[in-house]
């Protein structure tokens, strides 16, 4: 699976039909019915309700709209805060990601920027939060992804998207519902999170306040969100994540996921410019 994959598949998901995503794209119908078909081998199920209206999406296409949206927004707000550099663009470009970013969006920001700036010798650089905003504000880093902190203060960001976050379960966890849970039945379940310093724990607790009740902890862990996703495999307690942390391992069938029903609780995945290039987007403005 590749970007062009997943814009042919949010092609035929915006167009309600393969044969009007074909006319669009320019296609043959068949080509696109091909590629859809290949997509769903690979992803292990079926991403449309194919009828003679058109289709629609399966709970499996929806959970791979989330990386098709993600991965389209990204690279869109990437491509627009570089446009303003030079034809040749910059000589090196140092570009960090918290783990979960970087894993979504390395790859698909390497050939995009390979297309507009051949010459740019580009450095990725993956860390927790707190490191890597130490090494924007030390001019170590040029952009920075993340997900904005709980209290941002008067951090300057660019807002490129809200992720919804989902209650991560062993697969043998049992609920007495199927795909969502309100938030206050987290109240129940004891929970694997970071300690208070980290953002997705602090916005847990801030959501559990406003709805009067506390998360019961199972443990503390300050690991990566590879090491968290184990210790629930593991069967030390569930979690709480976006859905694109997990989508391989609820795929292959290691965890199980429920959506949180409170609209409120999310993510923002933001964009970060260090001192160098925050300045040469004033001069140029």
């Amino acid at each position: 699976m590749n970007s062009d994959d997943l814009a042919l598949f949010a092609a035929v998901v915006h167009a309600g039909s393969i044969s009007r995503a074909a006319i669009e794209k320019g296609m043959d119908q068949s080509t696109v019915s091909r590629r859809v078909s290949l997509l769903e081998s690979e992803v292990g199920g079926r991403l449309f309700h194919r009828s003679g209206r058109g289709v629609t999406l399966t709970e499996r296409g929806q959970q791979l709209m989330v990386y098709a949206q993600t991965i389209s927004n990204t690279l869109e707000t990437a491509l627009r805060a570089m446009q303003k550099e030079t034809e040749t663009g910059p000589a090196r470009l140092r570009i960090g990601a918290q783990p979960t970013i970087a894993r979504m969006t390395f790859g698909k920001l390497y050939h995009a920027f390979r297309v507009q700036y051949p010459n740019t010798q580009i450095r990725f650089i993956e860390g927790l939060a707190n490191q890597l905003l130490s090494s924007l504000n030390d001019g170590e880093i040029d952009l920075l992804l993340l997900y904005r902190p709980e209290h941002a203060g008067s951090l300057p960001y660019d807002p490129l998207l809200h992720e919804g976050i989902w209650l991560i379960t062993p697969p043998d966890f049992t609920l007495p519902v199927a795909n969502s849970v309100p938030l206050s039945q987290l109240a129940d379940i004891p929970l694997i999170l970071p300690s208070t310093h980290h953002g997705i724990r602090l916005m847990a607790e801030t959501a559990a306040a406003r709805h009067g009740f506390s998360l019961k902890l199972a443990l503390e862990c300050d690991g990566s969100t590879t090491m968290t996703k184990q210790l629930v495999m593991d069967g030390c307690g569930c979690t709480i994540l976006p859905l694109a942390a997990v989508i391989d391992d609820v795929n292959a069938g290691r965890l199980k996921t429920y959506r949180l029903t409170e609209p409120g609780i999310s993510r923002c995945v933001a964009l970060l410019m260090g001192k160098t290039q925050s300045d040469h987007q004033a001069h140029r403005d």
